[in-house]
């Protein structure tokens, strides 16, 4: 594969071809059948499918791709795998003869350098023909494997240097031919995956893919194959036009981000993200020239289709919401990325982390950079976590099982202008829901000790971010457990003046004497009974913690978010009585004379900057 490749996938598709004049009722009628459609092919996958990443966590979202390759209806899963399934699609359209198109195909691709994301998601798609025998559409569902058949279980090897240590690149391979299920090839997938629930999962994906399609059939027999070609360029072109006027309304200028990541899991260290965002009047660029680029860089690429898709999650999140999510939001943005860098890498890198790193601090900067144009708007689209606790071992007939740490949690849950940050996940994550303590315990050999939210870890702020919490976990056999830490010198940014959320840190074998922290990356056999922990990191605040309403920060005191100490030192509020007594009071002289002086402090720093 090559950058050439790369650069035909990303080019902007024609609108498709059709004489039907269609008016905006129907169209939206069109567009809500296509999203019921992605809601059922979702959902039957994660009610069918056997492994908890997918049926429990939720990772997976479905999407429909016209025939052009353009995206025609959101996806119903996580909002940063929304902009990614397109590109495998693109692939296959681009050889449709090669790979022998038909009604009835099932076709599968993950490669990153086949417009895929990085190994794990696995993408199944299935074409949609008219009576005349034309593609329409197609309809394709993407979700996060278990495994990848690669050096290590989960496709995660810290230490990998090309693609195929993380496991089986598939650019495009037929599953179903004309109905029927090619046995050899699914029986090789099959194969090339250490887990047992795999072989349900595929199978859930296929059949889910199959009812898409006659669902979309069903539509196209009712409205017309040109009323549903119509309906798609009128949802992509109504979404190009109101993304152009959200544009057009902020300043014209170029704005710049930089983000960083501790370091790579060979431990270089500050690895460098760099964002340039231009207005010109309804037009947007992005540019991420400057991003790091050393070729010894490990376990820090990202896939291109990743970092194309990452860009627009947090674009799309500083927009009206109620803008539909289709192929019109990349029609109004050029997106740049250095042939190269981290974010487009040279062929054959591994990419498998490059999801967490540098996923995340491309959105981050992103949002950094937009923060001052669309400030109610700039919360940061991450999960700043390195990688969870993922525990491996052997049950009583020797299978394989994996706790991927997808259990619940709080972290990177930040503030918003107008609003504290608020639940247990930051919103890119979607509707991908964390599993719960006990469906783990049911599982697997683990016991969860505590999920409890740590105090003063939510960065502060005129409204602040939200804790994270310390899961304390015990394995109760031997295990090996992988980990890669990053997040501790660079934890999610503070927005327009917000405090940064607090660091992550995590620890093997808690209270014995071989306690330690991971500082890099650590891939070790637990003993029976060994403690794992690892405190999650908090959100960011949005604007000067000085300027909190001290009333509120005496209810995050009540509360046990805030201590009594980091309310006089963070937000300048003196508080009078205790915290035992319930008889808390804001003083509301000294803290008026504290926070002037804060003020004053601030103002000098800034002006010396």
């Amino acid at each position: 594969m090559s950058f050439a490749l790369r650069r035909k996938l990303a080019e902007k598709p024609a609108a498709l071809p059709t004489a039907t004049a269609i008016d905006p009722v129907t169209a939206d009628i069109v567009r809500g059948a296509f999203e019921t459609v992605c809601f059922e092919v979702a959902t039957h996958l994660g009610r069918a499918a056997s492994s908890p990443i997918i049926n429990q966590s939720n990772e997976r979202n479905a999407a429909i791709v016209d025939a052009h390759g353009r995206l025609a209806v959101g996806s119903i899963g996580t909002p940063h795998l929304t902009f990614v399934s397109q590109l495998t699609v693109r692939y296959g359209l681009m050889l449709q003869d090669k790979y022998d198109w038909g009604a009835g195909d099932v076709f599968l691709g993950n490669d990153p350098d086949a417009g895929g994301g990085h190994l794990p998601d696995y993408n199944v798609y299935a074409p949609v023909y008219d009576e005349a025998g034309a593609l329409v559409t197609c309809i394709a569902l993407q979700a996060h494997q278990g495994d990848t058949g690669g050096k290590d279980p989960g496709g995660f090897t810290l230490e990998a240097t090309d693609i195929f240590t993380e496991g089986l690149a598939i650019p495009c391979v037929k599953l179903v031919h004309r109905g029927e299920k090619r046995v050899d090839v699914i029986d090789m997938i099959v194969r090339n995956n250490r887990f047992a629930t795999f072989a349900g999962d595929l199978a859930a994906m296929i059949s889910a893919v199959e009812k898409g399609v006659a669902r979309i059939e069903a539509m196209i027999a009712r409205h017309g194959a040109d009323t549903i070609r119509a309906a798609i360029n009128h949802a992509i072109d109504q979404s190009e036009r109101q993304f152009r006027d959200e544009i057009a309304a902020w300043p014209d200028g170029t704005y710049r981000a930089v983000t960083w990541i501790d370091h790579d899991t060979t431990g270089t260290r500050d690895v460098r993200v760099e964002v340039a965002l231009t207005v010109a009047g309804d037009t947007l660029s992005v540019d991420l020239a400057g991003t790091d680029a050393r070729p010894e860089l490990t376990g820090v690429w990202n896939t291109f289709a990743n970092s194309r898709g990452y860009v627009m999650v947090q674009l799309a999140s500083m927009i009206d919401p109620s803008i539909v999510k289709n192929e019109g939001l990349f029609n109004a943005v050029t997106i740049d990325i250095p042939e190269g860098c981290i974010a487009n890498p040279p062929p054959n890198k591994p990419a498998a982390l490059g999801s967490f790193h540098p996923a995340c601090e491309i959105t981050e900067a992103v949002c950094i950079a937009l923060s001052g144009l669309v400030p109610r708007r700039a919360q940061p689209q991450v999960y700043k976590i390195g990688m969870p606790n993922a525990v491996i071992g052997f049950d009583g007939q020797g299978q394989m099982f994996m706790d991927q740490g997808v259990d619940s949690r709080s972290m990177d849950v930040s503030a918003v202008e107008g609003m504290d940050g608020w639940g247990s996940c930051p919103v890119s994550l979607g509707n991908l829901l964390l599993s719960q303590a006990e469906d783990a315990e049911s599982r697997f050999p683990v016991l969860n000790l505590s999920r409890e939210l740590t105090i003063d870890t939510g960065g502060a702020g005129q409204w602040r971010g939200m804790p994270g919490s310390l899961n304390v976990k015990q394995v109760l056999q031997p295990m090996m457990a992988t980990a890669w830490m990053v997040s501790h010198e660079h934890p999610i940014s503070g927005m327009c003046g917000g405090d940064p959320g607090s660091p992550y840190v995590n620890r093997f074998e808690l209270g014995s004497p071989n306690e330690r922290r991971i500082e890099l990356a650590e891939q070790a056999m637990l003993p029976e009974l060994a403690v794992i922990a690892y405190q999650h990191g908090g959100g960011g605040g949005f604007g000067p913690a000085f300027a909190r309403d001290p009333e509120a920060v005496k209810e995050d005191v009540l509360d046990e978010l805030v201590s009594i100490d980091a309310a006089r030192e963070r937000y300048g509020v003196v508080l009078t009585g205790s915290l035992e007594d319930y008889d808390l009071a804001v003083d509301a002289a000294a803290t008026t004379t504290l926070r002037a002086s804060m003020a004053e402090a601030s103002a000098q720093v800034q002006a010396a900057e």
